[in-house]
């Protein structure tokens, strides 16, 4: 793994009830130990701006890459990537996961393209755990003029996460292109903050 995750950690920031994981009958067989999938069925993620697939009701499984997109019409798609999970759901991306090297992609179906996201589950794990947080306990001063200056903190935050995690996995943050690039830049914009966090009631009230 190349980052350290764990279930506890997760749990103690977000409590078990704010976390998703899949089971293993929701992988095919040959894949279910593997380490991402582990990770999947072990440690999970926090709910909120990824959401997990949820499996086909005939299966019990989830759905296949060539199951929600046209792969033919991917040029960059490996040639056996129709055979892969598609483990959740990012902005506008299908999440699959690559059970051979353990790599996670997003295909876009509306721009037809495909990234390489994440060098395993351990980073998307990281990143979404560290941009949730961020989303929970990040506090405006509420005083309008400290706006300013209350974004330019916010601002410094997601590129500090953006920095952490290039430092280790460049692929989430390969460039302004990828779906965690974009969710930066929401965050950064003040979006996304929802419920009952600090942040969405400064912002909403």
């Amino acid at each position: 793994m190349l980052f350290d995750v764990t279930r506890g950690e997760l749990a103690d920031i977000f409590g078990d009830d704010r976390l998703e994981t899949l089971h293993a009958t929701a992988f095919p067989p040959s894949t279910a130990d593997t380490e991402g999938a582990l990770l999947l069925q072990v440690v999970g993620v926090p709910t909120g701006t990824l959401r997990l697939r949820e499996c086909e009701e005939d299966s019990g499984r989830l759905p296949l890459v060539q199951d929600v997109v046209d792969v033919e019409g991917f040029e960059d798609a490996s040639e056996d990537a129709g055979g892969w999970p598609v483990i959740g759901w990012l902005l506008n991306a299908h999440l699959a996961l690559d059970t051979g090297s353990g790599k996670v992609y997003a295909f876009d179906a509306d721009e037809e393209t495909v990234q390489e996201l994440h060098s395993d589950v351990s980073s998307l794990v990281h990143v979404t755990l560290r941009f949730q947080r961020l989303l929970e306990e990040f506090t405006f001063s509420g005083d309008d003029g400290d706006e300013e200056a209350d974004f330019e903190r916010l601002e410094r935050e997601v590129e500090r996460i953006r920095q952490e995690t290039n430092s280790i996995d460049p692929l989430p943050f390969q460039d302004d292109e990828t779906v965690w690039s974009a969710v930066g830049e929401e965050i950064a914009a003040g979006q996304r903050f929802q419920g009952s966090s600090p942040g969405a009631r400064s912002l909403y009230g």
